[in-house]
């Protein structure tokens, strides 16, 4: 009798084990890709001046939005979250895609070798930032799934694991855009 008992003892703390393991590693992935996210990022952080003192000798009336991008690259370094930090860099991204706009109205700067290069460059992180978001969710919401079923919910919660946070889209780009094709046909 007594082995029986002991035996199931044996096989609950190995269950335990395995799946207090198993969210060890999930938790791990989860800030592994965050790690992706912000190693793009400080990519993005180190292209930026090169961009702004390129824009600089060419676009000299468009001063706010440079000293916009330098605030906001500053806000995604000091970051002291994954939401702040996403929150700093897209509104980052839009500053950034602002300047290649402005640089339709400076053909001398469109055609700039270095500002195409950046341009570029900038473009290619980007979308490896997106590309890291997209893991980064895909990993958090299997940690999180693990967090909330049975038995693993109550491993969890008895050695205190957190579900992680989603990265969101922010409102602005949620919004459907507005098209207009009336002054084309004309």
């Amino acid at each position: 009798m007594i082995w029986i008992i002991l035996g199931i003892l044996v096989v609950l703390v190995l269950m335990v084990v395995g799946v207090y393991n198993g969210l060890v590693k999930s938790r791990m992935q989860t800030r592994e890709a965050w790690s992706q996210i912000d190693v793009q990022l400080k990519r993005r952080n180190d292209l930026i001046p090169n961009l702004i003192e390129t824009v600089k000798g060419y676009a000299k009336y468009e001063g706010n939005t440079l000293a916009k991008v330098t605030q906001l690259r500053q806000q995604v370094a000091q970051a002291s979250s994954p939401a702040e930090a996403m929150a700093a860099s897209d509104a980052l991204s839009r500053q950034v895609a602002g300047i290649f706009a402005v640089a339709e109205n400076y053909p001398d700067l469109k055609a700039n070798t270095n500002f195409m290069q950046l341009q570029e460059e900038l473009t290619n992180t980007e979308n490896k930032i997106s590309y890291a978001r997209q893991l980064y969710n895909s990993v958090t919401s299997n940690y999180n799934v693990k967090l909330e079923t049975f038995p693993t919910n109550v491993i969890a919660g008895m050695f205190g694991f957190k579900q992680a946070e989603f990265l969101q889209v922010p409102e602005e780009e949620k919004a459907v855009p507005k098209v207009d094709f009336s002054g084309l046909g004309d």
